[in-house]
């Protein structure tokens, strides 16, 4: 099975919605990390986030429904991508700016 997962248009997305996301500091550690790699797919379980799957789930979704990253589930895994030009786009220099005040210890 490979079904890529539902996400908005970034035109539906709303700049409480993105703050809203980033606002927890392990979907933020994700994202600084989905920036510090290749822009390719990554399995999520690459990632540093809580072991229980319902958490895992739920924070993947908010990244997902904020506009952040696509997701794509193949078998008993899934890959996510960091939507970094898309999102660039349509909010310049944010990703940037939180990329530079977690260097900046804020």
């Amino acid at each position: 099975m490979n079904q890529e997962l539902p996400v908005p248009g970034l035109n539906e997305v709303t700049l409480s919605e993105a703050l809203k996301a980033l606002a927890d500091n392990g979907r933020r550690a994700v994202i600084l990390d989905l920036m510090s790699r290749s822009p390719e797919e990554h399995p999520c379980s690459s990632f540093d986030l809580p072991k229980a799957k319902s958490t895992r789930t739920h924070h993947w979704r908010v990244l997902r429904e904020a506009g952040l990253v696509t997701q794509r589930e193949v078998g008993n895994g899934s890959f996510v991508r960091l939507r970094k030009d898309e999102f660039e786009a349509r909010f310049p220099g944010l990703l940037q700016s939180i990329r530079q005040a977690d260097m900046n210890g804020a």
